[in-house]
């Protein structure tokens, strides 16, 4: 449980870092202390997502293809960039090869 909670927020982390990513490119440079401290926090919560024996295969795919997801869906709804239905179409296979890693891992 601790390993999943400490993925969950390396994978918030790094969604925020990445969002913060394009309110700096919208110059507004005062965002890189927002992704400069979202991704050292994404990348030190994910070694000790590690440290608490998560494989690394579950951890970074997770990790990966969660955030992927979350910051699509994040810069549409911020930002109002679109989502089409091929996009939406990807965002469902991410959750379904997210399921499978998951209970791939259990199997194990």
């Amino acid at each position: 449980m601790t390993a999943a909670l400490l993925l969950a927020g390396a994978i918030l982390s790094e969604v925020g870092a990445t969002l913060g990513l394009r309110m700096a490119a919208l110059r507004r440079p005062r965002w890189y202390t927002v992704v400069v401290v979202g991704y050292l926090t994404a990348f030190t919560l994910l070694a000790l997502t590690l440290h608490a024996g998560m494989p690394l295969g579950v951890a970074y795919g997770v990790w990966a293809a969660t955030g992927v997801a979350l910051t699509t869906l994040a810069s549409r709804a911020l930002f109002g960039e679109p989502v089409t239905g091929v996009m939406a179409a990807g965002i469902a296979l991410i959750v379904g090869g997210v399921l499978l890693i998951e209970f791939g891992a259990a199997a194990a």
